[in-house]
């Protein structure tokens, strides 16, 4: 497995947090109606474009992971975290969850209808994204569809900043960057949902979802 610069403290980090994680976030989309849209479309477009095979990318306690079997999809996790993963498998036994690394998937080129990265890339440093990013281009057979959340920048004018978070420092992107870089890979946008913050939430960051077509 090639271990990028801060996996191992990142991976350490959600290791030691991961029983508290998974019982605060037992229920991702209780409240994201929208989300649960986007992923029903997501759903149907990998099923009509191929085998319906999809890779949660960073898929923690596997609860997104099994929203995705709910939907008809042939879903199975990697996550980098040992802990998320034995929890994973422990609570959705019927589905596949391995330790990986998402700078290098033990996946074969072109195999994957979808990948689902909900929230995965946060921890990434800008200079090590590209080579995150490839990696899901490279998985994803042609057709095959890409969704893809983060935290946005405050303005187009920048790329790119980081921002304190309970586990280890987290990246905010422009969303118009993003998708360019996403572009240089072979991956056509195919949407975009910007979600406003709540006046309650602790950061006022808007949150950013791209719905991709590898070409």
């Amino acid at each position: 497995m090639t271990e990028l610069p801060t996996l191992r403290a990142t991976r350490d980090a959600y290791d030691a947090i991961a029983p508290t994680y998974a019982e605060t976030f037992q229920d991702p989309l209780r409240e994201r109606p929208l989300e649960r849209g986007l992923l029903s479309a997501f759903a149907e477009l990998v099923r009509a474009d191929g085998d319906g095979t999809v890779a949660d990318l960073g898929c923690g306690p596997g609860d997104l992971t099994a929203h995705l079997d709910g939907l008809g999809l042939t879903a199975f996790g990697v996550d980098a975290s040992p802990v998320m993963i034995e929890l994973a498998r422990k609570a959705h036994p019927g589905l596949r969850f391995e330790v990986g690394s998402m700078a290098a998937l033990d996946i074969a080129d072109g195999a994957l209808g979808g990948v689902l990265s909900r929230w995965s890339v946060i921890h990434t440093p800008p200079p090590e994204l590209p080579a995150v990013l490839a990696e899901f281009a490279r998985v994803l057979a042609p057709g095959g569809h890409l969704l893809i959340d983060f935290p946005a920048t405050d303005g187009t004018h920048i790329e790119t900043q980081s921002y304190d978070h309970v586990v280890a420092t987290a990246y905010r992107w422009c969303p118009d960057h993003f998708a360019e870089l996403l572009r240089g890979l072979g991956l056509e946008e195919v949407a975009r949902l910007v979600m406003q913050p709540k006046p309650t939430d602790k950061r006022q960051f808007r949150e950013v979802q791209l719905l991709l077509r590898k070409g």
